[in-house]
């Protein structure tokens, strides 16, 4: 008998099949019993009849708790009633584990209980929905750079330099040295695109931000494309279509999770290009005609990503910032020098900011008087100024977190659920 996978099952219609999976639920009436069993790809219903309620199957079946595991063998059949529209008749069922009392049971749980239980709470629907969209928006995110010629280069994660600023860096010993974990992959990126013309690097990156915000983590994952010669409109472009690709695919491959999460997809559907775009000075303009205080030379902060989000229905492009709020890299525009040739781009519905990225400074001198204003350690950057000295180009990147991002497609709550395990502020159990 063949062992097969539940989200396969529409593939054995009429034939014997082996399921491995845990209990997900189970009830009894009379002379039937049901079976719920999951096995990471999907449940499925399973069924026992009887008219003799002393059956041995049966009281294999009653001795099963939650979250046993068993192998189970039986006939497929359609039955458009039972979940997912198919069921199973069972055969037989061989017990692996009983499982003890399980401690995550159907009534409320407080967040602070499933976060500490966050090894079980991955099994619930919701969590495991979101986690498999999760997983095909970091193939969709993928494809779309593999299939556009970009060469995935990994990026260290343990730096003798920070990328983002030095106050979020988490430092530790590095044998007679100080190291730092990774804030981005960028500054390496761009030795890898001066030598292969265009890659990404796709990894966990860390900031010691003490945010306590429900669209910060300490760890999470960032894509991060860099390209030679390429200049700020090149990357706008490029960001419009990474969001619409990765849409695209994510309403195409799961609409089953989508509808376990009760998302309505009509807000991403709606998701065109071009986006609308806004110099910083017009969208703090636009923020203090809805009320906001913010000043210029101010970054945006929780209060103006919601009121962007309500001023636009789709991702905005914010772009020109004030130099005094970016990082030292950024290329300053001719016209105005306070102002650096960057863009924001970010989420509807009060999700925030998806994207960051711009075009970076290629002159030597001038990435050399910015790392002094900055105070930062010349010696530490002597490779980064090497890459100014030799060929050095236009060139242009950005960051999407995938994180924000999958909380947007997902509409979560709180950005702890969409990674299996999140580092939180004071959490790093389990």
């Amino acid at each position: 008998m063949k062992w097969v996978y539940i989200e396969d099952i529409s593939d054995y219609k009429e034939q014997d099949v082996e399921i491995r999976g845990w209990v997900y639920n189970i009830r009894s009436g009379g002379k039937i019993r049901f079976l719920l069993i999951r096995d990471g790809t999907g449940v499925i219903q399973c069924t026992a009849y009887s008219e003799d309620k002393n059956d041995p199957l049966f009281q294999k079946i009653g001795s099963l708790t939650q979250e046993s595991s068993l192998i189970l063998r039986g006939h497929v059949h359609e039955d458009k009633r039972a979940p997912g529209g198919f069921e199973i008749t069972i055969h037989d069922i061989n017990v692996i584990q009983i499982a003890e009392e399980y401690p995550i049971t159907p009534k409320d749980h407080g967040t602070p209980f499933l976060m500490e239980h966050r090894h079980l709470w991955l099994r619930s629907k919701k969590q495991n929905a979101v986690l498999r969209v999760r997983s095909e928006l970091i193939r969709a995110i993928r494809d779309f750079f593999d299939n556009r010629g970009f060469r995935n280069l990994d990026t260290p994660l343990l730096t003798p330099s920070a990328c983002e600023g030095t106050t979020t860096l988490f430092e530790t010993e590095y044998f007679d040295q100080k190291a730092y974990l990774s804030q981005s992959g960028q500054l390496y990126n761009e030795a890898t695109a001066a030598a292969f013309g265009k890659v990404y690097c796709f990894g966990p990156a860390f900031r010691a931000e003490k945010s306590k915000t429900r669209k910060h983590l300490i760890e999470f994952w960032m894509v991060e494309p860099e390209i030679a010669f390429a200049v700020l409109e090149d990357v706008i472009q490029l960001s419009e279509d990474l969001i619409v690709s990765i849409l695209s695919r994510i309403l195409d491959k799961c609409k089953t999770e989508l509808d376990v999460l009760e998302r309505d997809t009509g807000p991403l559907e709606s998701v065109k290009k071009p986006f609308p775009r806004i110099a910083y000075e017009e969208a703090v303009k636009r923020l203090n005609e809805k009320g906001s205080k913010m000043k210029w030379g101010e970054d945006f902060g929780a209060p103006e990503e919601t009121l962007l989000s309500d001023i636009f229905q789709i991702p905005v492009c914010v772009t020109h910032f004030p130099a005094v709020i970016k990082a030292f890299y950024m290329q300053p525009d001719k016209e105005r020098p306070d102002l650096v040739l960057g863009v924001d781009v970010f989420a509807p519905e009060g999700f925030g900011e998806l994207i960051g990225g711009g075009q970076r400074i290629h002159d030597v001198k001038l990435l050399m008087e910015r790392i002094k204003e900055h105070n930062l350690p010349k010696e530490a950057y002597e490779w980064y100024i090497d890459l100014r000295k030799y060929g050095s180009c236009p060139h242009a990147g950005f960051g999407l977190g995938l994180e924000r991002t999958l909380a947007w497609i997902c509409k979560l709550k709180h950005i702890r659920e969409s990674i299996p395990f999140p580092r939180l502020l004071y959490r790093i159990y389990p």
